[in-house]
């Protein structure tokens, strides 16, 4: 996995207030009492619901507890029939508490459940004739699902329906609704083969998601356009984006935000990589050649590995230097090419932002 070019202090301050920091940065004064947190607002026309599952599959033993079946916890965003409801937490207490406690620094453990949002909890889904796009989400090694809900929020409020999934065991903290909150057994195991195993075990994972909403016992029936199916990821979570576009034939495109292809791979889908402002990554360079498609490579100027989640804008509030680029424009510039991808791809619609070097956002050049 890709890391931060910044230095270890401001990373480790911000793993500790909301998981890792974006840019990077010197650490301010520390503030007397914890500041309001939120997120910016979804720039879509629909209000954004929100649900929580749980799902086991009970054909695969999990990759970290054998002993046990493979479970998953999901939040579906989704465009939502009104805007009425009560706001939707970031997280739990309990991952919260695990994120804070996993490095160690004097915080309330239940600091990112203070975090405001913009959807509404379990509200009904938006009528659609034919389903919603749908969209998985896969986030970087030890963060959990939480942390790319900025990103979340704006997709489903332009009319995706995105699954954020969380991937016991490989984030610091991920909860079960009776109260289980398992660590991350991958965090102690890193080694040469770790990589290869959690890609392996998230392309597993989003297969088994596709076929609980797409299958022939859908949990969301008539909401999913089984049709229109694309994977996003950040860090490990998009080299397991672009791994699963190769494997999985329902996955019709997919993006990579700052990820190491730890698996070579070739696909002839579409594929986005979205790069931090560092010399370009060798695994990019070794399997360019393979993705024959439609493809972009895109580099962010100012930017670091934590760019592409909820981090800076987070870490900004918490007193946090964000780098040379503003917190919220840095989400800003994740929502806005992801999104572009996705209405290219799976809606055939016109994205000048992916044709070339545009005025508007200019730290953003085209390899």
């Amino acid at each position: 996995m890709m890391t931060s070019r910044h230095g270890g202090r401001a990373v480790a301050v911000l793993l500790a207030l909301t998981a890792t920091l974006a840019a990077g940065g010197a650490v301010t004064a520390a503030p007397p009492a914890v500041p309001a947190l939120a997120l910016p607002a979804p720039t879509g026309p629909h209000p954004v619901g929100t649900t929580w599952l749980h799902l086991t599959d009970h054909d695969r033993p999990d990759p970290w507890r054998p002993e046990r079946p493979r479970e998953l916890m999901v939040s579906l965003w989704y465009p939502a029939a009104t805007g009425a409801g009560r706001p939707a937490p970031y997280t739990t207490a309990g991952v919260s508490a695990k994120i804070v406690e996993a490095e160690g620094l004097p915080l309330p453990p239940d600091v990112l459940t203070t975090v405001r949002t913009h959807a509404r909890r379990d509200v009904p889904v938006r009528p659609n004739r034919h389903g919603w796009p749908l969209v998985l989400l896969s986030p970087g090694f030890s963060l959990s699902r939480e942390s790319l809900t900025g990103l979340a929020e704006d997709l489903a409020s332009r009319g995706y329906l995105v699954a954020g999934l969380d991937h016991p065991y490989e984030a610091r903290g991920v909860e079960f609704p009776d109260g289980r909150v398992v660590d991350c057994l991958a965090c102690d195991e890193w080694g040469p083969d770790t990589a290869a195993k959690v890609i392996a075990g998230r392309t597993a994972d989003a297969s088994f998601l596709l076929d609980r909403l797409t299958g022939p016992r859908p949990v969301w029936r008539g909401f999913v356009d089984r049709d229109r199916v694309a994977m996003v990821g950040h860090s490990i979570g998009g080299a397991s984006a672009v791994r699963g576009l190769a494997v999985e034939p329902r996955l019709d495109a997919a993006a990579d935000l700052d990820g190491t292809l730890f698996t070579p791979t070739g696909t002839d889908e579409p594929v986005l990589l979205v790069g931090a402002d560092r010399p370009a990554d060798h695994s990019w360079l070794r399997d360019w050649p393979a993705f024959t498609g439609w493809k972009r490579w895109l580099t962010v100027a100012g930017s670091g590995h934590m760019s592409f989640t909820d981090r800076p804008v987070l870490g900004a509030q918490l007193g946090i230097d964000p780098g040379p680029i503003p917190a919220d424009r840095q989400l800003l510039l994740t929502r806005e090419y992801v999104a572009a991808f996705l209405d290219r791809h799976l809606r055939s619609r016109p994205a000048p932002l992916l044709d070339g070097p545009h005025p508007a956002y200019p730290e953003v050049t085209f390899r």
